[in-house]
Order: C-alpha cells, then sequence, then structure tokens
C-alpha cells in the first residue's frame, strides 16, 4: 500500500465534495427532510403505527437509507466517470497507487460523504422524533456496509458508462425505483398479496427493515438476513469494482 498517495487521493475526493456543500450536503437534506415532513405528517395523521411505531418515526430509518445510498452512489459514480472524461485517470493508473489504495479511496471519501448527509437527515428527523437509537452498533455496522455496496456499485457503473446516457440508467431505472418500492414509506405487512410476496424480493426492502430494526428494535423482516444480504451486495459490488480497475477495464483504451 502507498499510504501517502492514499491520504493524498482521499484528502482530494473528500475535497471534491465538501468544495460544493450547498450541492452535496445541504441538497440532499433538504430534498429528504421534504419527504419527512410531507410523508410523516400527512400520512401520519391517517396512519397512526406501523408495526408498533408511531408513523413519522417510522419513515426515519428508510428516508436515512434513501440518503446515504444515493450520496455514496453519487460520489463515486461522478468522479470516475468525470476523471474518465477528462482523461485525468490516466494519472491514476500510472501513478505508484495500486487497486487497494484506489478502493479506499474512492469508497472512503463516499462513505464520509453518505455518513455525514445521513446523520444531517437524522439529527432534523430527531428535534420532530428523538434521538433514540436502540442498537447503536448495529445502526453503525449496517450503514457503513450500506455506504460500501452503493459507492462500489457507484464505482463500477461508471468505469462501465461511456456516455452519461448510460450512466443514469442504473440509478434512475433500478436503483431508485428498488428504493422506493423497499419499504421506505411502507412495511410489507401492509401490502395486499401478491404484492407482499413480490416486494420480499426487493434486497434494499432488507437493507430498509435491518436499519429500522437498529432504530427502533423491530422490523418486519429478519435484521440478520437483511445483514446478510447486505453483506453480500457489499462484498460482490466491492469484488466487481476491485476487478474493475486491477484489469483496467475501459480505462486504458
Amino acid at each position: 500500500m502507498n499510504s501517502i498517495g492514499l491520504r493524498t487521493l482521499f484528502a482530494k475526493e473528500t475535497r471534491r465534495f465538501l468544495k460544493v456543500p450547498g450541492q452535496t450536503l445541504a441538497q440532499p437534506v433538504v430534498t429528504t427532510t421534504l419527504y419527512f415532513l410531507v410523508f410523516g405528517y400527512a400520512l401520519g395523521g391517517r396512519v397512526r403505527e406501523v408495526d408498533g411505531s408511531p408513523y413519522i418515526r417510522f419513515i426515519v430509518p428508510g428516508l436515512i437509507l434513501l440518503t446515504l445510498t444515493q450520496n455514496a452512489f453519487l460520489n463515486t459514480s461522478s468522479s470516475m466517470f468525470i476523471a474518465k472524461l477528462q482523461g485525468t485517470i490516466v494519472d491514476l493508473l500510472v501513478a505508484p497507487l495500486g487497486v487497494v489504495d484506489l478502493m479506499l479511496a474512492f469508497l472512503g471519501a463516499a462513505v464520509l460523504r453518505g455518513l455525514l448527509t445521513g446523520t444531517l437527515v437524522w439529527l432534523i428527523a430527531g428535534v420532530f422524533t428523538g434521538f433514540g437509537v436502540v442498537h447503536p452498533l448495529w445502526v453503525l455496522t449496517y450503514v457503513l456496509l450500506v455506504a460500501i455496496a452503493f459507492a462500489s456499485i457507484g464505482l463500477a457503473v461508471a468505469i462501465w458508462s461511456d456516455k452519461f446516457e448510460q450512466l443514469n440508467v442504473i440509478p434512475t431505472f433500478v436503483l431508485t425505483p428498488l428504493t422506493f418500492l423497499g419499504g421506505v414509506f411502507y412495511s410489507a405487512h401492509m401490502l395486499p398479496k401478491p404484492w407482499d410476496t413480490v416486494t420480499r424480493l426487493n434486497p434494499i426492502l432488507y437493507m430498509v427493515e435491518g436499519l429500522r430494526f437498529g432504530f427502533l428494535g423491530a422490523s418486519s423482516t429478519s435484521p440478520f438476513l437483511g445483514l446478510a444480504i447486505t453483506g453480500g451486495v457489499a462484498a460482490v459490488a466491492t469484488t466487481l469494482a476491485a476487478r474493475m480497475l486491477h484489469t483496467g477495464y475501459k480505462l486504458r483504451s
């Protein structure tokens, strides 16, 4: 490992999103807060409780995960794609940086951005619902795995993409629908058949419910199954992104 190069690249990637905090930090927080206020209070008057928790508190873990996944994905995908577009990726490939150095720097900055925005959403929601967390260590482990998974997916998608249209295909037509249909605003128990069964095929449902278990102490699915699925997605995505960097797929041409 090249510790100096790793620290330098990590600092560069971190400064990149901190230089525009209004776009990278404030905007997703404002958007998610609006979701919280609109859905929490508009539907909260009709849906008093879900799985034993007040509805406005029930949706907080899902909104945190929504913010976390979007920002972790966007940080790596935008950084890598711009580096490819401008040709600066060549500088990284010829520098004395190994695959491990590149992965740690890119993923580390993306995880940091995701944690910052997720924490801001939690703090804002806490003003309305309280700051209690039933299993803090579980929450920390879970958000780290989720952030690593989506940061790796973002990196792989950016390496694969040749155009902006391709870069937007996965988040627009795959990740966003799966996230909104993954139990952010509802419990799987609330759906009629066969949709309650269909929604359980969505891996993001288990991520949302796993994080919900950490915050509220209850979930509609097994939290350990969710942990296994999240860890599996993170492992596969990280391995894929590392393999693409190692082989120079669409990077060395």
